[in-house]
């Protein structure tokens, strides 16, 4: 494979980061434990966004515009979103003074359809995440684009639906401004394997410690003759492998080149370390033994090949339930953890809510009272997650939820509510709730927990930088650079990167984090 056909197909491939309507945005790639976006075209759930009116529809009541964006159906039914939005409605109308206008967008195009209508202020109740481009919550802060909640708090059902820690760690600047799912809300990585596989040839996952241990297994692949003995997932890992040694807390493959190490609790440039140079050698190597397809750089694997036999080995991000992999994947699949589970500034948003700044102050309250109850009614959890009942959903005897194929209205407990209110699945442990209390609660807690980059002061640099990454990380992440050229490549991304301004990004990076560190 030659370095300069693949650095052109990388280049050519790079994504333009959108802006946020009237501010500076950015774009990034969602965590593991979010399911890839759909790309099929979506129409807004709901055929009334326009801007809530305070008691406009229902007496007394506040109305609220909630917008979210759908996952599990690239194309929402609005008339099933009308259906589940007037059950909800009907439902909390005797225990809070809230009516909702729901809104349902197609994953594909909801960071463009959510920033129009968040600019046209059509929006009171927002779903955002940390990997979410355009309207992630690394955008809305810094853009004054979201209400501050720190006061509305206190004492609420919402407030206490989670640990005190919970919304310690998705504060910014001291201030709380997102409302986290309480989900698998720390990060940690697993190496996966297809378990008919892993039968056969009696691999010892557990016998894993560095990713050159996989090699005998990945050789065993190469012989069955996959075409995929590791699938990278067409994704840049070297910011997720790594995270035991450093806090890439912009939670972006895509501008990887700078972290902060826990050792030494310091801004570094991580493409000079020898953690970098040791990962992309590793993967020329496993490219060149043609344990890596050359798809991986081209970004032609799909999103469903993990649910084929074509592969061996495979990333997947820790969760308390991790066989929910068996059913997403379509087959069985065995995993050994790699890497800590680790808190810090972005783990906790991986999924939320924002509250926009052009909301009321009355509509700010009722949204902190429909989330509240939301994050403590069952009944109400599961409609506005799973539909209406007979429809998009049954229980089934032992009480737990059964999707139907209607395909009208999906959602995950992930990016709806509460694990802890969310009725579990059939096939979900009945101690869901304890399982996901306790693995938030095992976890590591980083140094930089807390400190959020504010990217203002260097936007047209950082956005130059995550192109250079585009052209020179991602290829040298995936295999896409021989052996020999791998030093040579990474001098010359960083010397591109410079270019671009990554020396003013590191400056103010380790600016605001010692002035950080100073004010603790």
């Amino acid at each position: 494979m030659k370095i300069k056909k693949l650095l052109a197909l990388a280049l050519a491939g790079a994504m333009t980061a959108t802006m946020l309507v009237g501010c500076g945005g950015g774009s990034s790639e969602p965590a593991g434990d979010a399911p890839a976006a759909d790309t099929g075209s979506a129409d807004t759930g709901s055929a009334d966004t326009g801007s809530a009116d305070t008691g406009a529809a229902s007496g007394d009541a506040v109305t609220i515009n909630v917008t979210r964006a759908s996952f599990n159906v690239a194309t929402p039914d609005s008339a099933q979103v009308q259906k589940v939005q007037d059950a909800i409605n009907d439902y909390i109308k005797d225990k809070i003074n809230v009516q909702i206008v729901l809104t349902d967008i197609g994953s594909g195009e909801y960071a463009d359809k959510a920033n129009l209508a968040l600019a046209n202020n059509e929006i009171n109740l927002l779903w955002t995440a940390s990997w979410q481009g355009t309207v992630g919550t690394n955008d809305l802060v810094p853009n004054n684009a979201v209400y501050d909640i720190t006061d509305l708090l206190p004492g609420t059902p919402l407030y206490d639906s989670m640990d005190a820690s919970q919304w310690e760690a998705t504060k910014y600047n001291g201030r709380n401004y997102f409302v986290p799912v309480y989900k698998d809300n720390v990060e940690g990585y697993d190496i996966m394997a297809r378990k008919e596989l892993a039968d056969k040839y009696g691999w010892d996952l557990s016998s894993i410690k560095t990713l050159a241990d996989l090699e005998p297994m990945l050789e065993d692949c190469r012989n069955e003759g996959l075409k995929y003995p590791f699938l990278t997932q067409k994704t840049a890992m070297f910011y997720r492998w790594y995270i035991d040694s450093f806090d890439f807390f912009t939670a972006d493959s895509t501008s990887n080149w700078v972290a902060v190490d826990r050792a030494s609790d310091t801004v570094v440039d991580t493409i000079l370390t020898d953690e970098y140079k040791e990962f992309c050698t590793l993967m020329a190597k496993w490219a060149a033994a043609g344990y890596i397809s050359e798809d991986e750089v081209t970004k032609t694997t799909t999103d469903t090949t993990t649910q084929t036999q074509d592969w061996g080995f495979s990333w997947w991000t820790d969760i308390p339930v991790n066989d929910e992999a068996n059913s997403r994947y379509g087959q069985d699949v065995v995993m050994t953890p790699y890497t800590k589970r680790w808190a810090h500034s972005t783990s906790a948003l991986g999924s939320c809510y924002a509250v926009t700044a052009n909301s009321t102050p009355e509509q700010a309250q009722a949204c902190i009272d429909f989330l509240g109850l939301l994050y403590t009614d069952s009944k109400l959890a599961d409609i506005y997650t799973f539909g209406i009942e007979g429809e998009d959903f049954n229980y089934d005897a032992n009480g737990h939820v059964e999707q139907t194929d209607a395909g009208k209205y999906n959602h995950s407990m992930w990016e709806s509510a509460s694990a802890t209110i969310v009725t579990p699945l059939y096939n979900e442990p009945d101690n869901k709730a304890d399982l996901y209390i306790d693995f938030n609660g095992g976890a590591e807690t980083s140094c930089a927990a807390g400190f959020r980059f504010d990217k203002t002061p260097v936007a047209a640099q950082f956005s130059a930088c995550q192109a250079v990454f585009e052209q020179y990380g991602f290829p040298l992440e995936n295999g896409g650079i021989a052996e020999a050229d791998v030093e040579s490549t990474i001098e010359a991304y960083q010397a591109a990167l410079d270019e671009a301004g990554y020396q003013d990004i590191l400056a103010e990076f380790t600016s605001q984090y010692d002035a950080w560190k100073a004010s603790k």
